[in-house]
């Protein structure tokens, strides 16, 4: 019989050890080999990731410091949304997912406003990221929102649509909004009295009166979103604005406009002449 030696066959044979099949220590278990080759030889992949690391915080450091020192004016849409997207995935190169979501969503507004399982389907987009990208859309509809409460609406009117092109205008199904109105048209309640499919809302006149009643309001303004994007109005959106109108109106109930939100922008039946 062949004398064996004390080292284990595969370490006579030349072939690697324990060390080196199996994964690295705690905290770096997700590397995939000990080593990477690249034209100069081996490079162990720690190295390789710190390298890479290194780029991508030297350059967050530096547009912070473009942020800090310009503001806002001083980055592009994507570099903001990256800026952003910094706090959220913290290692990773978020350049590529901030402009994957600009590609896909068009706009800043487009990409807050997205539902989260469509947020999802881009690249490095997590469930907890878009929890929190939603999270940030709640904040500004609460900003936007203080901004008119409390106050006389009819004179804070950018500020209404503000509000309601931030709530209402990536809604992928069609919403009807109420705002409803004291005698010194100070905002007192802001409902969505119906949700609807993608081009139909149903709304039933005597239930907006009644809870104008309810809420001891004596004038409303009326809004809906068009998912299509076009604020044009329908002659069904006409005719219902009409319904409303003359069902408030002998119970002292004053329709102060109706407004359509677009993706692109918003219509006023008051500015159009249809009430």
């Amino acid at each position: 019989m062949k004398k064996r030696s004390g080292k284990p066959d595969n370490e006579q044979q030349g072939a690697f050890g324990d060390k080196d099949l199996f994964p690295l220590p705690s905290g770096e278990a997700d590397e995939r080999s000990f080593f990477a080759l690249n034209e100069a030889g081996p490079v162990t992949v720690k190295s390789a990731e710190k390298d890479k690391q290194a780029h991508y915080h030297g350059h967050r450091e530096r547009l912070r410091n473009r942020f800090r020192e310009g503001g806002d004016a001083a980055l592009a849409d994507y570099e903001l949304l990256e800026l952003l997207l910094f706090r959220l995935i913290p290692r990773r190169d978020t350049k590529p997912v901030a402009k994957a979501l600009l590609d896909r969503f068009k706009t800043l507004g487009g990409v807050l406003g997205a539902p989260a399982p469509l947020l999802q389907e881009v690249d490095g987009i997590g469930e907890a990221v878009a929890l929190d990208l939603k999270l940030v859309a709640a904040l500004s509809r609460r900003m936007l929102k203080s901004e008119i409460t409390g106050k006389q609406v009819l004179g804070s009117w950018s500020s209404v649509i503000d509000y309601c092109h931030s709530a209402m205008a990536h809604e992928p199904r069609e919403q009807f909004r109420i705002l409803f109105l004291d005698k010194r048209n100070t905002l007192i309640a802001d409902e969505v009295q119906g949700l609807g499919t993608v081009d139909h809302t149903p709304v039933y006149p005597r239930e907006v009166v009644r809870r104008a009643l309810e809420l001891s309001a004596t004038a409303i303004i009326l809004v809906h979103n068009h998912p299509s994007g076009d604020p044009t109005p329908s002659r069904a959106d006409i005719d219902m604005t009409h319904t409303i109108i003359s069902t408030a109106k002998p119970l002292g109930i004053t329709v102060h406009d109706h407004i359509i939100i677009g993706k692109d922008g918003h219509v006023s039946f008051k500015g159009l002449r249809l009430i």
